[in-house]
């Protein structure tokens, strides 16, 4: 298991490659904080997340590697192992009881893997995503009413 080293560290989620390949404003403060941290990850199952966006979306196979490749070449990417995947289980909790008093939907366990990774590896999450605001563990770039 991997912690990372660095004083600044960044976890990047699928919420973020969305917005930085759609290029906009959130997008632009993902790349930043990319750019600003020491060392960026990005957890193995943002790739599959980000395929099957794009597959439903109907989007041609070569750009979707394009995209894949874009993240593996500009983060290093994280498995999951065991003390992540114990994490996640206690973050999806934790994820549900917040999303209730929020009134928010359901977090998916991709949600919980992520941001069990930024716990993991001792990093921040960048995110835009509403399951994750107000965390002490994320960096927020999503829109603010």
């Amino acid at each position: 298991m991997k912690t990372a080293t660095a004083a600044s560290a960044v976890v990047v989620d699928s919420y973020d490659w969305v917005e930085i390949f759609r290029g906009s404003s959130q997008g632009e403060k993902a790349k930043e904080a990319i750019q600003k941290a020491e060392e960026a990850y990005t957890p193995d199952i943002v790739l599959a997340e980000i395929a099957r966006k794009y597959m439903r979306e109907g989007a041609k196979e070569t750009l979707i590697q394009q995209r894949l490749k874009t993240i593996e070449e500009t983060t290093e990417i994280t498995p999951i192992y065991t003390q992540t995947a114990i994490e996640a289980a206690k973050t999806y909790m934790q994820l549900t009881e917040k999303a209730k008093k929020e009134n928010l939907t359901t977090p998916s366990l991709f949600d919980a893997i992520i941001l069990a990774a930024a716990k993991t590896l001792n990093a921040k999450l960048i995110t835009g995503d509403q399951h994750f605001k107000g965390l002490n563990q994320t960096i927020w770039i999503g829109e603010t009413p």
